[in-house]
């Protein structure tokens, strides 16, 4: 398996950024979902802890992870529709704001409550702004409905691989999954 995409496949580089993130937010977002479970306040804050140093991990994958797809080469696309073409270029560009805007507005979050933001026990960020607690219950609804709105977009996502699986029985989803062979020897083209 190649390290870099060619025309017809994702590169293991590309594989690995794609399906880390996606199971780091899967994960975290979980995870943000069950705070309220912990058992006592002290466990809240280590879980909060957590919670904030995976979502910073996140942006800096992502980060690496543009970085790299300057540089390497992308699929041809699946020959559909310009309507799912389009679509498909949409659902990933509002995936990559949301990719960002999520530890983003955290961070912002986490700044104004006026607490100290540090990356697995390891050492802190800066603040984004000055402390304003009057601001932190709107900050903290921002970063919830970026949530619940980047849930939404990665159901259309993955129902959109799922859609090219199933119903169009293309290479879309099965280029960017590992180990796995394409359907036939004609050139596999779009988007994961």
């Amino acid at each position: 398996m190649s390290l870099r995409s060619n025309d017809r496949r994702w590169g293991s580089i590309a594989k690995f950024f794609h399906w880390i993130t996606a199971l780091l937010i899967l994960g975290n977002g979980i995870f943000g979902l069950m705070m309220d479970l912990a058992s006592n306040p002290m466990q809240k804050i280590n879980w909060l802890a957590l919670h904030k140093s995976i979502g910073l991990t996140v942006l800096a994958l992502f980060l690496l992870r543009l970085l790299w797809r300057w540089g390497d080469k992308r699929p041809r696309e699946e020959p559909a529709p310009r309507w799912q073409q389009l679509a498909a270029h949409a659902t990933h560009a509002v995936l990559y704001v949301l990719i960002v805007a999520l530890p983003l507005t955290g961070w912002w979050l986490n700044s104004v409550a006026g607490k100290p933001l540090q990356f697995f026990k390891q050492f802190n960020l800066p603040a984004l702004t000055a402390a304003n607690h009057d601001l932190k219950g709107t900050v903290e609804g921002i970063h919830e409905y970026l949530f619940w709105f980047l849930v939404l977009v990665l159901v259309a996502h993955v129902g959109g691989a799922l859609k090219h699986h199933f119903i169009d029985r293309d290479n879309t989803l099965l280029r960017m999954l590992p180990f796995r062979r394409l359907r036939d020897d004609s050139p596999s083209q779009g988007e994961h």
